[in-house]
């Protein structure tokens, strides 16, 4: 039986692919920008066909991940004064599997503990379904927010004069609430917390 690649080596693979892509190595040549034969002619195709190139091979990556149970998790850490957390997520060019989304929910408290002794002296934001509309939110809709949440992540954004926290927290599956395409089975709100009287940036 052939062995099985694990998700650093799959992460590695897409990153070597992507990149093949990216240099015109590989195109997907049947790759139109409309479906319009007239005004595909006139309009550039080169970079649709490298888009689509990546994109076919990383859907034949999720495939394989279904087909052999491949995880898409991956350990992402964030240290905030004396304290660090390790929390599951999944990476970005990976796909979520069942049992990939039972782990994340069972660190949901693990992280919502950790975001709340981290920044329980900041003010708070909640940065919208894009994590950019910043306004004032109270401790208690953040844990509304959370209570229908399934998963979270931290992210932090430090300067010598500056520090930001950026908690979000997600239901459904990860691949989709990243850019929207499952809304509303699927997404992600953002909560921000900032040194008393700053704003955010991230």
């Amino acid at each position: 039986m052939d062995r099985i690649y694990t998700t650093e080596e799959l992460v590695e693979i897409l990153a070597r692919e992507r990149s093949a892509c990216m240099r015109g190595q590989r195109l997907a040549l049947h790759a139109s920008a409309s479906d319009n034969p007239h005004l595909d002619r006139v309009l550039p195709s080169d970079g649709l066909q490298k888009f689509r190139a990546y994109q076919q091979f990383r859907d034949t990556i999720h495939q394989y991940q279904r087909d052999r149970g491949v995880s898409g998790l991956v350990w992402g850490s964030v240290t905030l004064g004396d304290e660090t957390l390790q929390f599951p997520m999944i990476h970005d060019q990976l796909l979520a599997l069942p049992q990939d989304l039972a782990v994340l929910r069972g660190h949901l408290p693990v992280v919502l503990g950790f975001w709340r002794r981290s920044v329980a002296a900041m003010d708070w934001y909640w940065g919208g379904a894009t994590g950019r509309q910043f306004s004032p939110v109270a401790p208690a809709e953040v844990a509304r927010m959370a209570d229908r949440s399934h998963w979270a992540t931290i992210q932090k954004h430090e300067r010598s004069d500056f520090l930001e926290v950026v908690l979000q927290l997600g239901w459904g599956n990860p691949t989709l609430a990243r850019d929207r395409h499952g809304w509303p089975e699927s997404g992600c709100e953002y909560i921000h917390a900032v040194k008393a009287g700053q704003r955010p940036i991230a």
